[in-house]
């Protein structure tokens, strides 16, 4: 099952029920009862996306194995320890300031953000062109690639989040227009377009004037750069059979690293650029970026091979290096946990080896290493397991994490409370723990936002200390065993929907895992 480590002695296929969700491998787009006192909490609804949407990351974390206990009545909760809302964001908006972040984030033009739906990049609105459909939660390597060739050629369009199949129901407005429900899909100019392939040579080529949008395939390098295309399905293929596959493992271990051997070549021999051609960044560094990605991530966990970072392939370190500090791709690259439970749904599973390599990585990345998620936190940098190509900056990391929190906080506690609740959904979907139709325990709202706010305050302390203080008695002395229990299976299920790039980066995501678990352990 995702997220528990296999015995050795067999392999062991990790699924998620999608037979009917589109595989990565086969297409290139689819894809108030009770008292609580509580003190301080001010209106805002502004978090991530929106509710319904926070936080679906496939995980089969411990939590969901836990007896829920409910129907009982829930025992008063003293609030009085926890700053009130206001007061945290106050704290935060100093903040801001110490750390040069703006009050107000320029989505239009501003950084790339996965908040974003429309980009004109200082253009007026009858410049937009472009409509682009992708999907809510970040999971597809399709959409990945065209999103980052919008936002390198800073083309002006607007945005559409449908579901993939596997975590959620597409609206009829879409599958009216688009049947099979594939994305990634574009607009240009009227003219609705499929297959990302065709969308990116459709961008390419009408959006060609190079004094307003960069060039991504320079004429004299288009026999190079095909040469690459055919390089990078040939590496896709290799990791699709591995990854799923559950037989000869060491052969189809050797055949990966042997074509990963070709890819490193190939950029050691751009010697006036760190990517894929002499010329620069290029569609060839964005059709490869979100596969390398999640070869990282996937063949670590589910195989034990650790590829980023490992000093083997060190031209492509230095790749991810170079890619990991644009400001596009910084900012649309997920992190391990997320690609390694995104996964399974979309392709009908994955295999774990069973490898001692393997056990340890699946631990380490599902934070259940008693370090990963735990405080006080181990510097993140290039050699740690899941490398940081920048300077880990913690306070700004944990003040990203609080600002999330803080800006749709009260939608956030009821959303934690599907953990509490022993309600089952009334419908399901493919990726086990993305239950947008899960509806929360409401006796415990009122006691998780009373922890949430001891997580904000937590995580924007400013004093530098690896472990917070005066965290004891997160509920109060009154708090019976049943509501402590309660807010812990809330928590757990909050930390283990953590979305990467949707809601944070990854250190921020570390960053509050690494929270909700140090309130979790004093309730």
């Amino acid at each position: 099952m995702s997220g528990t480590a296999a015995s050795p002695s067999s392999s062991t296929r990790t699924t998620t029920g999608a037979s009917s969700s589109t595989a990565i491998a086969t297409r290139s787009n689819k894809t108030k009862r009770g008292t609580v006192v509580r003190t301080g909490a001010s209106s805002n609804n502004s978090f991530f996306t929106n509710a319904i949407d926070f936080l679906t990351t496939t995980m089969s974390s411990t939590s969901s194995k836990k007896k829920r206990i409910t129907n009982a009545t829930v025992v008063e909760v003293d609030g009085s320890n926890a700053p009130s809302w206001k007061d945290l964001e106050r704290i935060a908006t100093d903040l801001k300031k110490k750390h040069d972040i703006p009050e107000t984030i320029d989505l239009e033009a501003g950084p790339t953000s996965p908040k974003c739906l429309k980009r004109t990049f200082g253009k007026t609105d009858e410049e937009i062109r472009v409509h682009f459909y992708r999907d809510h939660a970040g999971w597809c390597p399709y959409c990945e690639t065209v999103w980052l060739l919008l936002e390198e050629k800073r083309i002006p369009y607007t945005v559409e989040k449908i579901n993939m199949r596997c975590y959620g129901d597409k609206p009829q407005s879409f599958l009216k227009n688009v049947p099979s429900g594939m994305l990634p899909v574009v607009v240009i100019d009227g003219v609705l377009m499929t297959e990302s392939a065709v969308i990116q040579e459709a961008l390419e080529t009408k959006f060609s004037d190079v004094a307003s949008y960069p060039a991504m395939l320079p004429p004299n390098e288009s026999s190079e750069a095909q040469t690459l295309f055919r390089l990078e399905r040939k590496l896709f293929s290799n990791w699709m059979q591995w990854l799923t596959g559950n037989w000869n493992d060491a052969a189809s271990r050797a055949t990966f690293c042997e074509t990963l051997d070709e890819v490193d070549l190939r950029l050691s021999e751009t010697v006036d650029s760190p990517y894929f051609l002499n010329s620069g960044f290029s569609l060839v560094d964005i059709k490869f970026a979100p596969f390398l990605e999640r070869m990282a991530a996937s063949l670590l966990y589910y195989k034990g091979l650790r590829i980023e970072g490992s000093k083997r392939w060190p031209h492509i370190d230095n790749w991810f290096a170079n890619m990991s500090n644009r400001p596009t791709f910084r900012m649309i690259r997920s992190d391990y946990f997320t690609h390694v439970h995104d996964l399974p749904p979309q392709l009908g599973g994955c295999v774990e080896n069973n490898t001692q390599e393997q056990i340890d990585a699946m631990s380490a990345i599902n934070g259940r290493d008693g370090k990963s998620w735990q405080l006080p936190l181990p510097p993140l940098n290039e050699s740690s397991l899941e490398p940081l190509w920048e300077k880990e900056n913690p306070e700004r990391d944990r003040l990203e994490a609080a600002i999330q929190l803080l800006s749709n906080y009260e939608n956030v506690s009821r959303f934690a409370c599907r953990g509490a609740s022993a309600t089952p959904s009334k419908k399901r979907v493919s990726a086990p723990l993305s239950d947008p139709f899960a509806t929360p325990n409401e006796d415990y709202v009122e006691a998780v936002d009373v922890a949430l706010r001891t997580v904000a305050a937590m995580l924007l302390r400013t004093d530098n200390s690896d472990i917070p203080q005066g965290c004891e008695n997160v509920l109060g002395t009154n708090a019976s065993q049943v509501t402590k229990k309660n807010v812990s299976l809330s928590l757990e299920y909050l930390r283990d929907r953590v979305g990467v790039p949707r809601d944070m980066r990854m250190p921020a995501a570390r960053q509050l895992r690494s929270h909700l678990n140090f309130a979790i352990s004093h309730l």
